[in-house]
């Protein structure tokens, strides 16, 4: 679980198709425009960090943690790409985007969110990660099929919502938003075909905020329950998302790829 939503933006020379060059030979994005909701932190940044290595110029939006997108954009150009946060209209921003990956997501484990009602709870998520989800999809779409290249959709779900997740509350209202993320962007796939490609990222317990913040007896059950015997990286999930989004993965579309260590088979 991790996120944030929509805000900067960069220029890049055209390149092959994004949405498949039959014969790819591996995971590279160089020469591609993309565009990653909620990278100030976690996930986000660490897909940023990655695509960046990988030869693609990035956008970052942002919803509150503007420090957090500077610093992942000046990262990213340590990496000798180009990056900024966005402020316009994605059209006006790049004219292209090649990959778009909504990452966006609201943060109803920790800090001041944590003390929310859970009707709170389910609204923010609701809000955030799934309505936030198909309407940047929806936008993603509309640029996509401008493009002669087509585009890759990459959107963020929970590997938990094909085993009812854990027990209680929070697996409750996470299963609800996230799967009703999985399933859309299944649906998306079919519809948008062959010019875009759709696929979804499935983590399952990775070191975020969350692992950070939760109570170590806890963790540790936790742990003992995940057959790889630990807690995933933003960097494992990050090595994912640049595989789906790049022409290695070019016959690849409406799947969930699981980085959970096992958990969830």
């Amino acid at each position: 679980m991790s996120k944030r939503q929509p805000e900067g933006a960069v220029q890049a020379a055209p390149q092959e198709g994004a949405g498949g060059a039959r014969g790819a030979t591996g995971p590279t994005l160089t020469g591609k425009v993309v565009l990653i909701t909620g990278a100030s932190s976690g996930i986000g940044r660490a897909v940023a960090l990655a695509c960046a290595e990988a030869g693609a110029d990035l956008a970052l939006t942002y919803r509150a943690n503007r420090r957090g997108a500077d610093d992942t954009a000046e990262s990213v150009r340590r990496h000798g790409r180009r990056a900024e946060t966005m402020v316009a209209q994605v059209r006006e921003a790049f004219g292209r985007v090649d990959v778009w990956v909504n990452n966006a997501g609201a943060d109803i484990l920790t800090g001041e969110a944590a003390r929310l009602t859970w009707p709170e709870k389910l609204d923010r998520l609701l809000a955030v990660d799934l309505r936030g989800t198909v309407l940047a999809s929806w936008k993603a779409v509309a640029l996509m099929r401008g493009q002669p290249s087509g585009g890759v959709i990459l959107n963020v779900s929970w590997d938990h919502v094909l085993a009812g997740g854990t027990k209680g509350g929070y697996a409750e209202v996470f299963c609800a938003a996230k799967g009703g993320v999985y399933s859309f962007s299944r649906a998306l796939a079919r519809s948008v075909a062959p010019h875009i490609r759709v696929n979804v990222l499935g983590p399952g317990w990775i070191e975020t905020a969350y692992g950070e913040s939760l109570d170590a007896k806890i963790k540790e059950r936790i742990t003992r329950s995940i057959p790889l015997s630990r807690w995933g990286t933003p960097q494992e999930v990050a090595h994912v998302a640049v595989y789906l989004a790049s022409d290695a993965a070019s016959y690849v579309t409406g799947q969930m790829l699981m980085i959970n260590g096992g958990a969830v088979v």
